[in-house]
């Protein structure tokens, strides 16, 4: 199983996007609090659409709740002060929960949590003058390495809800 886990997260519209992708690759969103915004506000909503009804998630007050909750967890940590880059993780055990932790939007993961994991760091190459990324995105292309090291275990790689065919079957 997948976790995706935002370090207090600042945009509820980022958490909304995160919510339909955790919910399209059927991964666990944990959230460490406290949050400057409400879980059931109109923007992450609107972001998350209808999704938001399929999604498995915990909520935790701090960072201890959530260390107490996984004492053993998997967790990697992205961040810009990592020099290794997220492709060259082994994620391939499928059948270890794994654990990607993503921070705010404005500051990122605390230094300290960081500097207690120098091997599980990880890190999105950029240009050397970008900070970051989307949180969003950034979610979105870590957990797709997972995946795609998964061989995309228990996703579907063709049209399920109109069929296989529909491309070819549809009318004009």
């Amino acid at each position: 199983m997948i976790h995706i886990v935002l370090y207090r997260p600042e945009k509820p519209q980022n958490t909304g996007n995160i919510i339909r992708t955790c919910v399209a690759i059927n991964a666990t969103l944990d959230i460490i609090g406290p949050l400057s915004f409400s879980l059931d506000e109109k923007s992450l909503k609107r972001a998350g659409m209808d999704y938001i009804e399929s999604l498995k998630w915990n909520y935790f007050e701090d960072y201890d709740a959530y260390l107490k909750a996984y004492p053993n967890a998997n967790t990697y940590y992205v961040t810009r002060y990592s020099n290794k880059v997220y492709s060259t993780f082994d994620f391939t055990e499928s059948y270890k929960d794994i654990f990607l932790m993503f921070g705010r939007e404005s500051t990122g993961i605390p230094h300290d949590i960081l500097r207690s994991h120098p091997d599980r760091l990880l890190r999105i190459p950029m240009v050397p003058e970008a900070r970051s990324l989307n949180l969003s995105n950034s979610v979105a292309i870590v957990v797709y390495e997972v995946l795609r090291q998964q061989k995309f275990l228990n996703l579907s790689t063709s049209e399920a809800i109109k069929g296989e065919d529909f491309l070819i079957n549809e009318k004009k």
